[in-house]
């Protein structure tokens, strides 16, 4: 009977730990991800976790269907087969999977993460024990499609982009659990990570500044508490008019400015206004149909949700190899 360790009740991250996978890379100071193989051994443990949660959760006290109809200690291959095209993404996180379920289950990897895939291609083949192939299958395809699908969004965006001096940035809008693997998708996809969460960046939304009594006050108040505690954190600040942004650039002390459902003229006319001194960012209603004209108007990066919240996952399955 298949038997995994070291599962958790629940997932504990102890955040300050995982700070270095997120980078300020010059000049942008863009908060960025990692590339091609960048789980290191903090980032495995936050991987284990997930890895142990999920399986708990899938397979409780056992895969009977597998246990009752498969004899013990039958092996056998089984392969990743395409069967849409897109961005494939999750390679490296399904070897982890494997492994985690069995260390003696042997991966062979034919096409590595990041690459354009098409239909009845073959991504790579598991080898070793059957019951412990099936008992990782759903949860290697689950992450695999999501992550995938999310790839193949994020590239098709920076297609879009090429050619413009700006670049793709997702959001927080993540399933709940899954952020690390989306923000490691859109990366693989060729976009760019924002913060990774409420501690590593202060961006000063339309709420902040009103509960906190306006834009000076909200801007004032977070320099305070980053000196208070002694904290390392870039600025930014959403505006949501032209008297917003006047605001925030005659009281300063920002990193970057987030124009939110800006139209296309007064869009170009704050990134004129700003003048390079900070960096841009432009948000809200932003497509794949419009994503070009809102790169033309000169911001430095374009913000989009849906590239994580309301993706379609790519077609794939896991077949045996008789």
């Amino acid at each position: 009977m298949f038997h995994f360790q070291n599962v958790t009740p629940h997932l504990h991250i102890h955040i300050s730990a995982h700070l270095h996978i997120l980078k300020l890379s010059h000049p942008k100071n863009v908060i960025t991800f990692g590339a091609s193989k960048i789980v290191t051994d903090l980032d495995k443990e936050l991987v284990r976790h997930f890895i142990d949660n999920a399986l708990k959760e899938d397979v409780g006290d056992g895969d009977h269907t597998s246990l009752a109809t498969i004899p013990a200690g039958t092996t056998g291959k089984a392969k990743l087969l395409v069967k849409e095209t897109g961005i494939i993404a999750g390679v490296e996180l399904a070897e982890y999977i494997f492994h985690r379920v069995d260390k003696g289950l042997k991966l062979n990897v034919f096409i590595n993460d990041g690459t354009e895939v098409r239909p009845k291609e073959i991504v790579f083949e598991v080898e070793g024990n059957v019951i412990s192939i099936l008992t990782a299958e759903r949860l290697v395809l689950n992450c695999m499609q999501r992550m995938s699908g999310i790839a193949t969004a994020t590239d098709h965006i920076v297609d879009l982009l090429k050619g413009t001096n700006t670049q793709v940035l997702d959001t927080r809008k993540t399933t709940p659990g899954m952020r690390y693997l989306e923000k490691w998708a859109v990366r693989i996809g060729g976009g760019v990570n924002h913060r990774f969460g409420l501690y590593d960046m202060i961006l000063i939304k339309d709420n902040h500044v009103d509960y906190s009594g306006g834009i000076a006050r909200a801007i004032e108040n977070a320099h305070q508490y980053i000196s208070a505690n002694n904290k390392k954190l870039a600025i930014e600040i959403e505006v949501r008019n032209q008297e917003e942004l006047d605001e925030v650039i005659q009281t300063g002390g920002v990193d970057r400015i987030l124009l939110d459902n800006f139209n296309f003229a007064d869009l170009k006319q704050a990134v004129n206004i700003i003048e390079g001194r900070y960096i841009t960012e432009a948000s809200g209603g932003i497509t794949v149909d419009n994503v070009r004209e809102y790169a033309n108007c000169g911001v430095d990066y374009v913000s989009i949700g849906a590239l994580t919240h309301s993706v379609t996952c790519l077609d794939l399955s896991l077949k045996a190899v008789k």
